[in-house]
Order: C-alpha cells, then sequence, then structure tokens
C-alpha cells in the first residue's frame, strides 16, 4: 500500500478511536480542517512537521502513524 494513504488510514483510524472530529483534532494540530481531511483520504502528502503535529495531537509517535498494521509485529 502507498505510505501516503497508509498515514491518511492510520490517522483516521486513530483519530476515530479517540473520538476526535476531523475539526477537533485539525485544531489541535494547529491545522485546517481541510488539510486534515485531505490527508485521511490520501490526496494530501504532508510534511514531517505537518506529521509531528499530527501525531503529538493524537497521543502517538510518528512512526505509529505510518506502519502498515498487517504487517507481522505492528500489532498495537
Amino acid at each position: 500500500m502507498d505510505v501516503v494513504s497508509q498515514l491518511g488510514r492510520n490517522v483516521r483510524t486513530i483519530r476515530l478511536g479517540a473520538g476526535l472530529s476531523q475539526e477537533e483534532l485539525a485544531f489541535r494540530a494547529g491545522l485546517k480542517r481541510s488539510y486534515l481531511s485531505d490527508l485521511e483520504r490520501g490526496t494530501r502528502n504532508p510534511t514531517v512537521r505537518a506529521l509531528g503535529r499530527i501525531a503529538d495531537a493524537l497521543g502517538v509517535t510518528p512512526s505509529r502513524l505510518l506502519r502498515d498494521p498487517e504487517e507481522p509485529g505492528t500489532q498495537d
């Protein structure tokens, strides 16, 4: 799977698990909601800085947002 799509899928999964709306996560990360929406759909290639801000807002490591949950040894 494409890493940008995987990132978007992981952000959405973690965000929903935390009970956050896109608007709330965007606010916490200091980003626009439309940027976050594009990222979750896999149509936005985020900067490393944006990746770090999103990870901080979700309370996870940046590497958690990039990994494929289907790969062995990556289950949370």
